[in-house]
């Protein structure tokens, strides 16, 4: 199926969000729960699998584009937004979590990307979203990414997700590159995936990067976040301050949070 060839504009700096144009007839796909805003006259649509617009072979194929969606951990719905007026008309996309939107124009990648399981936002109509394996069993072990990634098929335009900033690498035939493997967000087919052992008992335990690191041979185009959202998640419930399995409202001090004695004092408790 030929691919919807619709423009677009990233807005904002740490909370991104994009807003796709539709011609009349065009449409966009996007995760559940990710769509912003939209002009009146786009229809909406939740649709079994991944919405591609595509032939999926009757029901049979539908189950098994929505079973993909589902082992990569997304949900067995995909929203379509269809231009159904006679003029432009545009919807826009949110970004889950502070980081940047990425555009991928699959046909300039060869028609195919590899990302990571949550970096989909959103695509033109007619991009198809599946699964890739890993086909070493050391990178579905330990790759941080498990055994599936998601694979993007088509010509048309893809919006990826990642957190913090994000760094394109070009890889030339050979060259190496080694990458936490949270870090990853995506990479072009030809580009080869493989885990390392970081070498040394002392670095692995006390060195605060993990047991094994990425190690990516191109050729090929890799995409990095300098922020992994599992990394930013880990600080944000490391910091948060618990005693007694609660915490202290109003203050990262003892005592002066709201339940605390001076808390007491202050709020006028007379006992």
């Amino acid at each position: 199926m030929a691919m919807d060839v619709v423009d677009y504009e990233i807005k904002g700096s740490e909370m991104q969000f994009v807003e796709v144009e539709l011609d009349p007839g065009e449409a966009a796909i996007g995760e559940a729960g990710s769509m912003f805003f939209m002009d009146p006259g786009i229809a909406m649509e939740a649709v079994f699998g991944d919405g591609s617009g595509g032939n999926q072979g009757g029901l049979l194929g539908k189950l098994l584009g929505a079973g993909k969606r589902l082992l990569t951990g997304e949900s067995l719905f995909t929203t379509v937004y269809v231009n159904q007026a006679n003029g432009k008309q545009r919807v826009a996309f949110g970004a889950p979590y502070p980081g940047k939107i990425v555009p991928m124009n699959l046909r300039q990648l060869g028609g195919t990307l590899l990302c990571q399981k949550d970096a989909f936002l959103c695509a033109a109509r007619g991009v198809s979203l599946g699964i890739a394996f890993q086909q070493k069993l050391g990178a579905g072990f330990f790759g941080g990414e498990g055994f599936i990634m998601q694979k993007l098929d088509g010509d048309g335009l893809a919006f990826l997700h990642a957190c913090g900033t994000v760094v394109k690498r070009e890889l030339a035939v050979g060259q190496q590159l080694f990458i936490d493997t949270g870090c990853i967000v995506a990479y072009t087919p030809g580009v080869n995936f493989e885990i390392q052992y970081v070498g040394k008992i002392k670095t692995a335990l006390f060195g605060g990067e993990g047991l094994f690191l990425a190690r990516m041979t191109g050729p090929g185009t890799v995409w990095l976040q300098s922020l992994p959202f599992s990394r930013l998640a880990s600080r944000v419930f490391a910091a948060a301050p618990q005693r007694g399995g609660s915490r202290e409202e109003g203050s990262m001090l003892p005592g002066f949070g709201a339940g605390g004695l001076l808390g007491g004092i202050l709020g006028g408790d007379d006992e």
